[in-house]
């Protein structure tokens, strides 16, 4: 598996599995498949409520720890937000029945954010916590978060597919040393993407489906995915996206359908940031 060299010198592997919005009762069985497949790097989320499941399926594996790349993160914490980071963070090593974590991200710019991440930092210096970073930060929220605080962020997950493709940010990202993660890299299907004609055509030279170039599109890019499925076989297509190269003129024309915005949400929206900060988790 190809790999990334984060900002502190930590390898993280350019493609993964997902775990989001897999239910619980499956996501065992799920990550299971996921790492007979090939797959190293795992993404769960304290706000998915399936890190125990994640965690019995690492356990019954018996793929030595040191191999495996295992991502959780952290939801928007009450004040003070330094102690309670510390907690949340406790609770899913131990849900996750494991001693440390190889990328810990905060999962929202909301809340007590630099409590949050000096809460992290010290997580980071202490070696529980290999890598730290955040997910869904816009560049204004990232550039600040990187001034006034100590440790650079070494990720940031954002949403990132054919559709919202973030070049820009990523060249900027890239400037500080930050490395993009793509979430929804499939757009969860919108825009029709599965039977895009020009994907679709891409994929037909190469005898490859459109999740295929999609997944070849984002590596190529130098961007980590985590798509996410529960069949096996969809499982081992998406993981087999080494094996060819596409063109200059192939990545030009996929940049061609980029929006230039979210299929999802917007999180300057104050309707969403409310809803957002205000909902809390289950310990």
């Amino acid at each position: 598996m190809q790999t990334v060299t984060l900002n502190n010198g930590v390898e993280m592997p350019l493609l993964g599995f997902g775990v989001y919005q897999i239910p619980a009762e499956d996501t065992e069985r799920a990550v299971s498949a996921a790492l007979t497949a090939g797959y190293r790097l795992l993404d769960t989320a304290a706000a998915y409520g399936n890190e125990e499941a994640v965690g019995r399926a690492i356990k019954s594996s018996g793929i030595p720890r040191e191999e495996l790349f295992v991502t959780t993160k952290l939801w928007v914490q009450d004040a003070p937000a330094q102690d309670n980071t510390r907690r949340a963070f406790e609770t899913s090593l131990t849900k996750l029945g494991l001693d440390h974590l190889d990328l810990y991200l905060m999962h929202q710019p909301f809340g007590d954010v630099y409590g949050q991440w000096r809460a992290m930092e010290a997580l980071n210096r202490e070696g529980l916590a290999k890598a730290i970073g955040v997910a869904n930060f816009y560049p204004d929220r990232l550039i600040d978060l990187i001034i006034n605080n100590e440790i650079a962020p070494q990720v940031n997950q954002i949403e990132t597919h054919p559709f919202f493709q973030r070049a820009d940010y990523q060249d900027l990202m890239r400037e500080h040393g930050v490395q993009i993660q793509s979430w929804g890299g499939f757009a969860e299907g919108k825009n029709d993407l599965f039977t895009n004609p020009l994907l679709a055509e891409i994929g037909k030279e190469y005898g490859k489906s459109v999740a295929q170039v999609v997944l070849r599109w984002l590596t190529q890019r130098g961007v980590i995915a985590i798509p996410k499925s529960v069949r096996a076989e969809r499982m081992a297509e998406n993981i087999d996206v080494f094996d060819f190269q596409l063109t200059d003129e192939q990545m030009a024309q996929i940049a061609t359908l980029d929006t230039g915005s979210s299929l999802f949400f917007d999180h300057h929206d104050p309707e969403m940031v409310t809803w957002l900060a205000g909902r809390r988790l289950d310990s």
